[in-house]
Parts: C-alpha cells; structure tokens; sequence
C-alpha cells in the first residue's frame, strides 16, 4: 500500500446530501485536520461559489476554507476566460453562480457564442434549452461544467445534466467540452492545490465512473464509499482500491493502511 500524505474529497453525496451531512463525516474530516493531513475539496457542484459552499460545509461543521474547494463552477469560468476572452456567453445553470463568472459577458439572446451548461434544475426549461439548441445549431462553442447523470437530494434521486447533453449531443452530433470530473484536468487542478505528487494521494469519492476511474488513470489511489451515487452494480465497471461504507472509516482505513 502507498503512503497517502493528501486527499481529494468529493463533497456531494460523500460529504453531505442536499446539506445533510453523511453520518460520521464532519467526524472523520476533523480528524484529518488533526492529523495534519491536508486535503482539497474536488467537487462538481455548480449551484454554488466556492464562498457560497464554502459557508455551508462550515455550517454544517467541516473545518473547511473556501481556497480548498475547486468547484467545476469555477473552473469552468477559468476555462472560458482562457479560451474564449470577452465572448458573450449563455449560461444555464440552476443556483446564483454568477459572482464566479465576474467579467463574462452573460446574455440572454442569441448575441451568445458560447453555451454553457451547469447543475440542471428549473432553469431547464423547453424554451432555454431549445434557445441553446439553435445557438449551438449556429456555431456557438459547447462547453459543459460537468456531465453527471444524476444527483442525489433529501426527498431522493433527481435529473441532473448529463440527461439533457445527452439528448442535446445525439441531435446536434458533435460534443460538449467538458471541464469538471471526471476530466483529467479538473484533477490535475486539484492535485495543484494540493501540492502532491498523484502517488501521494487518494481520491474519494461516490461514483466510480467519475471519481475513482479517472483519478487511478492519474496515479492515484482511488477510494470508493457506499453512499450518495454509490451502487453496487458501478462494480462492474472496475475495482477500487478501497472500498469503504462511508467517508466516516476513512480514518481508520488510513491506520490501517500507514
């Protein structure tokens, strides 16, 4: 077993559901504070700034800062700030994220060149999503915070938008650029952050396909937990390296491990 001397942290579904911490979390995340043990919060969520969940996870009792999330929100604002300076922009996405896109021309017409597609929710409307059909029909760059296919809330399992891209991408037949996970660059920016070697570290995280896949194709350990997205069937499509019920042994399977 490799040293693990940092963590990548999903936060939906591994830390919290719909702002309900997972049993034993905030537990098994202050014990990695006293440890010594540093760690990033990797996250596709986009309903939410950094600051926006960075408020939230301390509410909930998580001693965290909001310089250790990387949230697919930001880094898609990075993305287009890169790639496509100045370029008016049409944003759907459900939540206020619109103080991590400062200085991005933000419309609502068909002026936009490049489309974006964040959480889904309300704002997936027939109309906006048909407005965004016809802007990428014309040429408008296609680009995709993330593409979960799901997400889990309190009152149980919703549509998220990798529903919708996938409707969107057979009928237009070309792709979105994804930036969020389980891209290999969101990783990467983590792995930034954190300031580790990929050997050195360990992803955790509730879907295989988005979180344990991709960070073992990095050189990463990649440690599944059996809550939020988990289901037994995702073992078919590969092992991890540690299989736990929940982010709260994390602790003790990293004794275990040392």
């Amino acid at each position: 077993m490799r040293t693990i001397s940092g963590f990548l942290l999903d936060v939906d579904g591994v830390l919290h559901i719909d702002g309900e911490p997972i049993p034993g979390a905030v537990q098994a995340v202050l014990e990695l504070r006293a440890r010594g043990i540093p760690f990033v919060l990797l996250t596709n969520t986009t309903i939410r700034t950094r600051r926006q969940l960075g408020a939230l996870l301390r509410e909930l009792g998580f001693p965290v800062a909001d310089d250790e999330i990387v949230t697919a929100g930001a880094a898609t604002a990075a993305y287009l700030r890169a790639h496509y300076p100045g370029e008016p922009c049409y944003l759907l996405v459900d939540g206020d994220v619109q103080e991590e896109f400062a200085g991005i021309p933000l419309v609502e017409d068909d002026s936009a060149t490049v489309v974006v597609f964040g959480g889904a929710g309300p704002v997936y409307s027939y109309d906006r999503l048909n407005r965004a059909f016809r802007l990428l029909l014309r040429g408008a760059h296609f680009v995709a915070m993330h593409r979960n296919l799901v997400w889990d809330r309190r009152d149980g399992p919703a549509l998220d938008t990798g529903a919708f891209l996938l409707g969107l991408e057979a009928a237009l037949g070309r792709q979105a650029h994804l930036v969020g996970k389980p891209s290999p660059d969101f990783f990467r920016a983590g792995l930034e952050r954190l300031g580790l070697s990929p050997e050195r570290v360990a992803v955790v995280g509730d879907s295989l396909a988005a979180d344990i896949l991709p960070a073992r194709q990095l050189g990463m350990t990649g440690v599944l937990v059996q809550t939020g997205r988990f289901r037994p069937n995702d073992l078919e499509l590969g092992r991890p390296d540690a299989l736990l019920p929940s982010i709260a042994e994390l602790p003790s399977w990293l004794s275990r491990a040392s």
